[in-house]
């Protein structure tokens, strides 16, 4: 594994973060979670509270250090078209508000889940994501991009009933990349990625796509 390191994450008490909180304590890295105001009961026992708003880095800025990993999971639950607001409103303001937050802190790795991109529908969605992307960048610090289309796991399981369709156009060369590229991942496939790049932070911007997160484990 390496040496520990020490996290700062945001979106703790969501679909990922409740999951992927206790996997990066089982591997001896310290975690620092930020919550709403009574919400801190729901992070995973080990971590350690934060109490603020993802929207507003003020809150929390000066409990970043001593963190060396910033992990942003924040996010709308369930996206749909319906949510275009919603998606600039939260998952890109708060993305805007990590990246300042984790190069004011001098945070070395940012690690963000994204989404896949570019991508036929949900372009609202994809312009949020890709938009945070660039605050990152911009912020300068090295940074991972996780790049799932759909994470299938409890209460998200639908997709399972198109995987066929998925499979049949990863067969045709015209639409081989788009297939791979938008092809569900799972629950536990996306915690393992995130678990291999918190330790084993790039020099520079990483991409992981949807075809690296399905070899992340053999799990789900």
């Amino acid at each position: 594994m390496g040496r520990s390191h020490h996290v700062f994450l945001t979106g703790g008490t969501g679909y990922i973060g409740r999951r992927v909180i206790p996997a990066l304590l089982a591997r001896g890295h310290r975690v620092r979670a930020l919550a709403r105001s009574g919400s801190e009961g729901k992070l995973p026992a080990g971590c350690e509270a934060v109490v603020g708003n993802a929207l507003d880095e003020t809150t929390f800025s000066s409990r970043v250090p001593p963190a060396d990993t910033f992990l942003q999971l924040v996010g709308v639950a369930h996206p749909s078209p319906a949510k275009a607001a919603e998606f600039r409103a939260v998952d890109l303001a708060s993305a805007r508000a990590s990246a300042k937050a984790a190069a004011e802190a001098g945070v070395s790795h940012f690690v963000y889940i994204s989404v896949a991109q570019p991508a036929p529908v949900m372009k609202a969605y994809v312009e949020a994501r890709a938009e945070g992307e660039a605050a990152i960048r911009a912020a300068g610090v090295n940074a991972t991009f996780v790049r799932p289309w759909y994470v299938l796991g409890p209460g998200h399981r639908w997709p399972y009933l198109i995987l066929p369709a998925y499979w049949l156009l990863e067969l045709l060369p015209a639409s081989r990349d788009t297939a791979r590229r938008l092809k569900p991942v799972t629950l536990p496939q996306v915690v393992a990625t995130l678990v291999a790049a918190v330790e084993n932070p790039p020099a520079g911007v990483r991409i992981i796509e949807a075809a690296e997160i399905r070899r992340a484990t053999r799990g789900g």
